[in-house]
C-alpha cells in the first residue's frame, strides 16, 4: 500500500473505536493545558522576578571590582566610568546603562542609628526602568546629583523618626579605611514591597556621595546595564566584558544574587517534575490505547500479512496512528489552552488575600513577589512542550507497532 493510502487507513482505524480514541485525544489535550499553563505561569513570574531584581540592585549584567562581590568594600571600585558607559550603551541588546555607588552605611537621627545598605545614583539618568525605587514614593524623589537630599526605606524612616525635611546624618568607611560623615535632609520614603529592604534602604545622590567619600571623578562601585532580556545576560556579559581592560569584571545577575538563581532554580526544577508526571500519565493513556486496539486487530494483521503486507507496513501503520493521535491531541489541546491562556493574560489572578497568613509581603532574596499571578509563554517553551508530546505519543506507539509486526498469519489467522 503506497504511503498516502497508508496514512488515510491510520486515520480511518483511529476512529474505529471512537470512545476510546475521544478519551485519549483528551489525555493528550489535558496535559498540553496544564503544561502550557504551568509552563507560562512560571515563564512570567520568573521573568518578572529577575527584572525587578535588576532594578532593585544592580541590573542584568553589573560592571564591578573583581573582589567586589566577595568583599564589597568602597576601596574596590571602578573607575573612568563615563568612558566604560558610553562602549557599554553602544553595543547591541543594551537598553540601559547607568552609574552607581553603593555600600553599607550607619544612618543617625536624634532618635537612634541603624545599619544600612546605601545606593547613590544620578537623577538625571535613571528612570522607574532601571531603578524600581523611584515608584511608589511618598514625598520629592532627587533631583539632583549634587544634592543634599536622602530617600529612607518607609520602615528605616519609621525606626528613626524621623518626617520629610528632618536631618540625617549618614556615616561611612572611605576607600582609605577612614570614617567619613555626610549630613542629608529626608525628601522622600519609598516602600519596594520587600520588608528587609524597606528596613534598610537609603538612596543619595551620587555627587554628594562621592564628595564624602573621596572618589575622584568617574569613580563608581559599580555600573548597572539593562537589557530587553534576561535570557539574554551571559551573551551581552561577555560583550561588555570585551569592553573593559582595566581589571573590571562584567557579571550576570545570577551571579551577582546567587540566591535569588538558587530559588528560581528549585521552583524551576519543581516545575519541571510535575510536568514529567503529567507527561508519563499521558504516555500510558497513549500507550493503553494503541497497544489494546493492536491485541483486538491480531486476526486483521495476519490477513494483511497473508495477503501481501510487509512487516514494516504493518508497524508503520501502528506508528501513523500514533502519529494522528498527537497532532490530533496537539490541535485539540490548543483549542482548548489558547482562550484560556487569553483569558488569563487580560485577567491576572489576585492572590493577595491568601498570599500570606499574616498578611505580610512576600519576599526572596531581597526581592518582593508580586501577590498577581500572570501568564506569559516564551516561545522555545511551547517549543519544548509540542514536542515531547509528539516523541512521547511516538515512543508509546513503538512497542504496539513492533508488536504488530511481528504477527504469525497462520497463528493470528485461526484465532476466532
Amino acid at each position: 500500500m503506497t504511503g498516502p493510502n497508508l496514512v488515510r487507513l491510520a486515520w480511518r482505524n483511529l476512529w474505529r473505536n471512537t470512545r476510546r480514541t475521544l478519551l485519549t485525544l483528551v489525555a493528550i489535550s489535558f496535559g498540553l493545558l496544564m503544561a502550557v499553563l504551568f509552563t507560562a505561569l512560571q515563564d512570567r513570574s520568573f521573568s518578572d522576578m529577575i527584572d525587578l531584581a535588576a532594578r532593585l540592585h544592580g541590573g542584568h549584567v553589573v560592571v564591578q571590582h573583581p573582589e567586589y562581590l566577595d568583599s564589597p568594600t568602597l576601596d574596590r571600585s571602578v573607575q573612568d566610568a563615563p568612558a566604560k558607559l558610553a562602549a557599554i550603551r553602544a553595543l547591541p541588546g543594551v537598553q540601559a546603562a547607568v552609574p552607581r555607588i553603593t555600600g553599607n552605611v550607619m544612618v543617625a537621627s536624634a532618635r537612634g542609628s541603624y545599619g544600612a545598605l546605601f545606593i547613590a545614583y544620578d537623577p538625571a539618568l535613571e528612570s522607574p526602568t532601571t531603578l524600581s525605587f523611584l515608584e511608589g514614593v511618598q514625598g520629592d524623589m532627587l533631583d539632583s546629583a549634587d544634592g543634599d537630599g536622602v530617600v529612607l526605606g518607609t520602615r528605616l524612616a519609621k525606626n528613626l523618626g524621623v518626617g520629610i525635611g528632618d536631618k540625617v546624618v549618614y556615616t561611612a568607611t572611605d576607600s582609605t579605611g577612614e570614617i567619613v560623615s555626610g549630613l542629608a535632609r529626608l525628601r522622600a520614603t519609598v516602600g519596594t514591597g520587600a520588608p528587609s529592604l524597606d528596613g534598610a534602604l537609603v538612596l543619595l545622590p551620587i555627587e554628594s556621595v562621592r564628595r564624602v567619600l573621596g572618589y575622584t571623578p568617574g569613580e563608581v562601585t559599580r555600573i548597572a546595564v539593562f537589557i530587553d532580556d534576561s535570557r539574554n545576560s551571559p551573551r551581552v556579559r561577555d560583550a561588555v566584558n570585551a569592553t573593559l581592560t582595566d581589571g573590571a569584571v562584567a557579571l550576570t545577575w545570577d551571579e551577582v544574587q546567587p540566591e535569588l538563581n538558587g530559588f528560581i532554580a528549585m521552583k524551576v526544577g519543581g516545575a519541571r517534575f510535575m510536568e514529567l508526571v503529567i507527561l508519563i500519565l499521558v504516555s500510558a493513556s497513549i500507550f493503553n490505547t494503541l497497544f489494546v486496539s493492536v491485541m483486538e486487530r491480531t486476526r486483521e494483521f495476519g490477513i494483511m500479512l497473508a495477503i501481501g503486507w510487509t512487516p514494516r507496513q504493518v508497524s508503520g501503520l501502528i506508528v501513523l496512528e500514533s502519529v494522528w493521535l498527537a497532532i490530533s491531541g496537539i490541535v485539540l489541546g490548543a483549542a482548548l489552552t489558547t482562550p484560556l491562556y487569553l483569558y488569563l493574560k487580560s485577567h491576572p489572578i489576585d492572590v493577595s488575600a491568601q498570599f500570606a497568613a499574616d498578611g505580610a509581603p512576600m519576599e526572596i532574596a531581597g526581592v518582593g513577589i508580586a501577590p498577581v499571578l500572570q501568564v506569559g509563554i516564551f516561545p522555545e517553551s511551547v517549543v519544548v512542550i509540542v514536542c515531547a508530546i509528539v516523541l512521547a505519543t511516538l515512543l508509546s506507539g513503538l512497542y504496539p507497532a513492533w508488536r504488530a509486526g511481528r504477527t504469525v498469519p497462520v497463528e493470528s489467522i485461526r484465532l476466532v
